[in-house]
């Protein structure tokens, strides 16, 4: 009798699966996946910069494209949008800047603080705490290596901006001069994207109107060979002219769409379905001249999935009840999902899980990299569904790179919400990856669409069996953010 029960349960579930595979086939299509990629990487929309019309533009095909679908609205507004004010700040039209009488070509503001110098000029090895020993620097420049003797790199750098900025306005210095040695093509990402113009959240205020600190600059040093050569002068000039950035008000939007579920208790717990719109707009030629940086990958493809989970869960929705949010402002800091969090349509607390899907590039069409796959107790369901489409889900290659960290569900992680992000597949970070990644050569037509459809068929299983799961889905034990989670849902 056992065996018997047993053999009706394993039919029972092969046959249910079956059907889900069933539904995920009749909605998603490979025409429908290009003729999504396709519009949004388009020049059209020159890139889709947060805060541009371009942007809002790319906005309303997705905000009517739910509404094709039969999705409802953002239920506070009853529209498709959540509307966020943003500070948007221009940095400066010119720097001019000479260390030791030699000017210096490759260089971004970091705080621009307006200045006009002309005068003495300190090296401080690191800029570090131990490097101001004994050191007067009081109304002058400091001249400092980029990072750290254990963070030389530019990521390490980054990190350290603020700590190096205080240390140095602590000391009296009137301005900061980083030399970070950076080789071409990532000095090429940091010059576009430091001198493009930031956002940040908020309206603005008068106390906002003035750049708070001191003057801080970064410039390209390959190999540190400029820090070598003033490193050992005793007397060294500098001259600044920097004028302050331009700020003013600007509004973007998340849109957002809501279907819901079928089950008479479980439709009160949602899954999230995100992906950020937005890309990084117009910057520095390529080879070809080409200066729109399209972002078919990053992420007109994230931005894809969730619109084909959309479609399917308006046809055939799943017991728990599904908030679609696509994101504003990722590339300006995650900005969007911060606002999100902040302002949720509905309390954070019915919200289960984040299944984000974000994108840089790939490099084996076999796989399915998922970022936090063994962090949650979903990855049972993820790499079943990447198995029924042929390919394998596989955790991040990259640890290194931070790529938890660095996409909108890192926001709802912090609250305690489980949030992998599903991007496609790569085995590591390498060139295959980079050379796409903000780049304008990231155009619709150089992705492998045979392998998509599968990508997209396996998001929308997987999402549909976490989705259907009588379990409610959670941190794996021990993880970073199960006590946010723990006191999110009061377990």
């Amino acid at each position: 009798m056992k065996t018997i029960f047993t053999c009706l349960c394993t039919l029972v579930f092969v046959a249910t699966f079956g059907q889900e595979k069933q539904k995920v086939e009749n909605t998603i299509s490979k025409s429908k996946i290009e003729g999504h990629i396709y519009y949004l990487a388009d020049d059209l929309f020159k890139g889709r910069e947060t805060g541009t019309p371009e942007n809002k533009l790319a906005a309303s095909y997705l905000a009517n494209t739910l509404r094709s679908y039969g999705v409802k609205p953002n239920p506070k507004t009853n529209t498709y949008y959540q509307q966020i004010p943003l500070i948007k700040n221009t940095p400066p039209n010119n720097i001019s800047l000479t260390i030791g009488g030699q000017t210096v070509k490759s260089k971004v503001a970091l705080n621009a603080v307006p200045i006009e110098y002309n005068g003495e000029a300190v090296y401080l090895n690191y800029g570090l705490e131990s490097d101001y020993k004994d050191q007067d620097v009081k109304g002058k420049v400091v001249i400092v290596k980029g990072g750290s003797e254990e963070k030389k790199d530019a990521r390490g750098a980054f990190g350290l901006i603020k700590r190096k900025r205080e240390i140095a306005e602590t000391a009296g210095a009137i301005a900061i001069v980083e030399l970070l040695n950076s080789e071409d093509q990532i000095w090429g990402f940091i010059s576009h994207n430091f001198d493009a113009p930031s956002l940040e959240l908020g309206e603005i205020k008068n106390s906002q109107l003035k750049t708070e600190g001191i003057s801080h600059i970064w410039t390209q040093d390959i190999s540190h060979e400029f820090a070598t050569t003033i490193a050992s002068k005793r007397a060294l000039g500098a001259t600044i002219k920097m004028s302050g950035s331009k700020k003013e008000q600007v509004t973007s939007q998340n849109v957002i769409g809501i279907v819901e579920g079928t089950d008479p208790k479980l439709k009160n717990e949602y899954i999230i379905y995100s992906a950020h719109y937005d890309h990084v707009g117009i910057g520095t030629p390529d080879a070809t001249g080409d200066t729109i940086y399209n972002g078919a990958r990053d992420n007109a493809v994230g931005t894809t999935t969730v619109l084909s989970m959309a479609e399917n869960l308006a046809k055939y929705p799943t017991k728990r009840s599904a908030l679609f949010i696509l994101f504003t402002g990722e590339e300006k800091g995650l900005l969007g999902s911060e606002y999100y969090v902040a302002n949720p349509v509905l309390p954070l607390n019915q919200m289960v899980y984040c299944f984000n899907s974000d994108n840089g590039g790939y490099n084996d069409i076999t796989k399915a990299t998922i970022i936090g796959l063994p962090r949650t107790t979903a990855t049972k369901h993820i790499t079943s569904a990447a198995t029924v489409f042929g390919l394998t889900a596989i955790d991040d290659p990259a640890p290194e790179q931070g790529l938890f960290d660095r996409s909108d569900n890192v926001h709802f992680a912090a609250k305690g919400i489980p949030a992998p992000t599903f991007c496609m597949g790569f085995t590591s970070f390498d060139g295959e990856v980079t050379k796409y990644y903000h780049r304008p050569g990231d155009h619709a037509e150089s992705l492998d669409f045979d392998y998509l459809l599968k990508f997209f068929k396996a998001y929308v299983l997987a999402g549909r069996t976490i989705a259907n799961d009588p379990v409610t889905p959670f941190w794996t034990a021990g993880d970073k953010y199960e006590a946010a989670g723990k006191k999110l849902y009061n377990r």
